[in-house]
């Protein structure tokens, strides 16, 4: 009797972290990788191995409300049934927001137009927030901060901004929209591009924090932006105050 094989499926997920506990999104060999984590519940579910690719590889302590992923695979159960199957598996950091059969062309990583991070700021103490925000007790001058963030819109080699042991193909990226915004006691950056190099935004908001405070002009960050050097940019701002909020398809 001929056994027929199910045809597979391309599964897309929708995904929420906390980046606390994690060595980052991409799987390695010196920690606890988000994408180890929901590969290995994946295939306690499904009962295959799978290849979860991801629509952003976010950095050791970066978290993420919108990452997307998505794999292959046969299994018969519902998008429905998967939902409830991983949420009841996966540990309290990981959350599966939405479970989705898509075109077995879709790519969470190639088919992505644009990827939107944002990063949050305290300028008050907190507790509850603390995992989350970059603590700074000094002010700063937001519109000047608004005004040079505008210089970053457009396509430009963002080599200043990504670190130097990147090995990428190029360092050009088209930025759609940048912002800083105040939210009561917190103040958010919010970026959109088609694509991000290697810790961008943290260099981004550390060098833009460094306008804030005065210590570099408008006109000495343009120049950073041409120089194609991370040495002249400033410190990165540390990565639990960044978040990869939503992937535009």
């Amino acid at each position: 009797m001929l056994v027929h094989k199910r045809m597979k499926r391309n599964i897309k997920l929708t995904i929420e972290y906390d980046g606390t506990d994690f060595v980052g999104w991409q799987r390695q060999p010196n920690g606890r990788s988000v994408q180890q984590v929901l590969e290995e519940k994946i295939e306690q579910i499904t009962q295959e191995k799978i290849s979860l690719v991801g629509a952003g590889r976010t950095d050791s302590g970066v978290h993420a409300r919108g990452q997307v992923a998505n794999f292959f695979s046969q299994t018969g159960l519902s998008a429905l049934d998967l939902y409830r199957a991983f949420n009841g598996v996966l540990p309290d950091d990981i959350v599966i927001h939405a479970v989705e059969e898509v075109d077995k062309k879709f790519s969470a990583r190639y088919s992505a137009k644009e990827r939107e991070y944002r990063y949050f700021i305290a300028q008050k103490p907190t507790a509850i927030d603390r995992k989350f925000t970059w603590r700074l007790n000094y002010d700063l001058n937001i519109p000047l901060m608004n005004a040079v963030s505008g210089k970053i819109l457009g396509t430009h080699d963002f080599r200043s901004f990504c670190k130097s042991e990147s090995t990428v193909d190029h360092f050009l990226c088209n930025v759609f929209h940048t912002e800083w915004q105040h939210d009561g006691a917190k103040l958010i950056f919010t970026i959109r591009a088609n694509r991000f190099l290697h810790g961008m935004v943290r260099a981004m908001v550390g060098t833009m924090v460094d306008v804030g405070r005065g210590f570099t002009s408008d006109k000495e960050f343009e120049s950073i932006i041409g120089a194609k050097d991370r040495t002249k940019a400033g410190q990165a701002a540390p990565p639990q105050g960044l978040f990869l909020e939503r992937v535009i398809y």
